[in-house]
């Protein structure tokens, strides 16, 4: 008796165990973000460059997760993206629930050494970025500019609106003061670009650096009127669009010059439009959103969106971006110093 009462008992203890792994599989089997909302904290004010890109990625890029969580876009603005990129850093669960789209140009002035920032950006965890800026210049009409040369051979400062240090909006005009010369007054302190096309249209502002990528997309009116002239780009050749607008490299004439321009200009294009996880988010859903926004980027739904709103796409995936970012924090100690100089 005793022994099969032993032996019912073991049998019932197996059942019972059995029926617990069955039970408990489905649930081991389900994606993480199923039924989740993810969070894409945008640095840039609304109906900015930033803005636009990430509404428009938002919108698809949860069928491309296992799960199909959704996406919501979140803009949280201050310091040239500096406060988004902070709190995420420092505040945001690293849970994979929580993005980051801020200015990449503020990962270079970490390098430099400016206050505020609060954030290593050797350990943001990267997903990639959607394109890469072709950094360009625009004047006013009634700025009175209207050619490279025609600026270089006047006195007169052109008054340009900036977000801040780390910015395109800032730090070109600075470049542009310090490698080729040209009057530039700049104001900074705007919390977007779409609040500098508010000072730009009612004459407060002359002038803006934006990608031509944003001009394209958010200036279109005032492109399409002539009330703002792309006057140069800040790669190294002329873009395709634009091909009557010259390249910064034609006027640099030093070798520190052309250094600075390569680092600061170009490598800041590269870069100026990442993606980014807090430090500690799990190594799988670091994975699981690098394929989905890589994919997403290849979506032909999501390609006829971007088409409409003109946003161009030259991507770059996450590994291949911590590499840049890498070779960001390796300058050498000469040219540091320098840019600190400049973009103070």
């Amino acid at each position: 008796m005793a022994y099969n009462r032993s032996l019912r008992t073991t049998v019932l203890g197996i059942i019972l165990i059995v029926s617990a792994w069955f039970a408990a599989a489905p649930a081991a089997q389900e994606p993480f973000y199923k039924n989740k909302t993810v969070r894409i904290i945008v640095g840039g004010s609304a109906g900015g460059g930033y803005d636009t890109y990430t509404r428009a990625i938002a919108r698809h890029l949860g069928k491309h997760i296992p799960g199909n969580p959704t996406f919501v876009v979140e803009n949280m603005t201050g310091a040239g993206s500096i406060i988004a990129a902070n709190y995420v850093y420092k505040v945001a669960k690293p849970d994979g629930l929580t993005m980051c789209h801020f200015i990449g140009g503020i990962i270079l002035q970490q390098v430099l050494g400016k206050p505020g920032i609060e954030f290593d950006g050797r350990k943001f965890l990267y997903l990639g970025v959607p394109a890469q800026d072709t950094t360009s210049v625009g004047v006013t009409k009634a700025s009175g500019v209207t050619s490279m040369e025609q600026w270089l051979s006047t006195k007169t400062p052109v008054k340009f609106g900036g977000i801040g240090p780390g910015t395109a909006t800032d730090d070109l005009p600075k470049m542009l003061r310090a490698t080729l010369g040209l009057p530039i007054q700049l104001v900074t302190g705007y919390k977007g670009t779409a609040d500098i096309r508010l000072a730009v249209n009612s004459g407060e502002m002359q002038g803006l650096v934006n990608s031509w990528e944003s001009f394209k997309s958010t200036w279109t009116r005032e492109i399409d009127t002539g009330a703002i002239n792309i006057i140069l780009v800040g790669i190294p050749q002329r873009h395709p669009d634009i091909p009557n607008v010259p390249s910064i490299g034609e006027f640099a004439k030093t070798d520190e010059a052309k250094k600075l321009i390569q680092v600061a200009v170009y490598d800041y294009g590269a870069t100026a439009r990442p993606y980014v996880f807090p430090p500690g988010t799990p190594k799988d859903r670091v994975q699981i959103l690098r394929k989905g926004l890589s994919d997403t980027l290849k979506d032909p739904d999501f390609l006829a969106d971007a088409q409409r709103a003109h946003l161009d796409l030259n991507p770059i995936n996450g590994e291949d971006l911590e590499k840049i970012v890498a070779r960001i924090y390796k300058l050498e100690p000469q040219l540091t110093e320098k840019l600190k100089e400049i973009l103070k």
